[in-house]
């Protein structure tokens, strides 16, 4: 079997992926045309696509395989592993715990809970069915020394605590 027919014939994550809009599908032909010929293609493939679109869709998956000749499966597989792709968009505040491990002797597994409390938000559904906010957890923000750490819209914060963390909320202006 080839590989376009191990991609056609690769398991499915719950069915035949979901078809790619006009706008996403350009930005995954873009983003194909410009990274396909690289060695190891595919991260740098699944980067462009989230940066440029703030998530991969579902349907963009099996496009990526035939392209690069991979099963769905991989690269089911790869968008998975990883946590930083996302497969929907995210809300318009996309807060990032850090849970590694001196953000957790310091509080830093409170934190998440207490966001995610107070977001309406949980690990199978990190975006509020408002979708104002998406909360994830992330493994290391490089801020060990100050921890607990977070990042809030690309900003990062330090030496968190509960109520430090409520003010952040509050002042994206979307919360009750």
């Amino acid at each position: 079997m080839n590989a376009p027919d191990r991609a056609a014939a690769a398991p499915s994550a719950g069915g035949p992926a979901p078809q790619l809009n006009p706008a996403e599908q350009a930005v995954v032909d873009a983003v194909l045309a410009e990274r396909r010929h690289l060695a190891g293609a595919l991260l740098p493939i699944l980067h462009g696509i989230q940066d440029r679109l703030g998530y991969v869709p579902p349907g963009a998956q099996p496009v990526i395989a035939r392209a690069l000749q991979l099963s769905r499966a991989e690269v089911h597989g790869v968008v998975t592993f990883y946590h930083h792709f996302r497969s929907e968009p995210a809300g318009r505040h996309v807060l990032q715990v850090c849970r590694a491990e001196a953000c957790q002797a310091c509080g830093g597994e409170a934190l998440l809970a207490q966001a995610r409390e107070r977001l309406g938000c949980s690990e199978a559904q990190p975006t509020n069915a408002a979708r104002s906010h998406t909360v994830e957890p992330t493994y290391c923000l490089g801020l060990c020394a100050q921890s607990p750490a977070a990042m809030l819209d690309g900003r990062l914060h330090a030496r968190l605590t509960p109520a430090r963390l409520e003010a952040l909320l509050a002042a994206t202006g979307e919360i009750a």
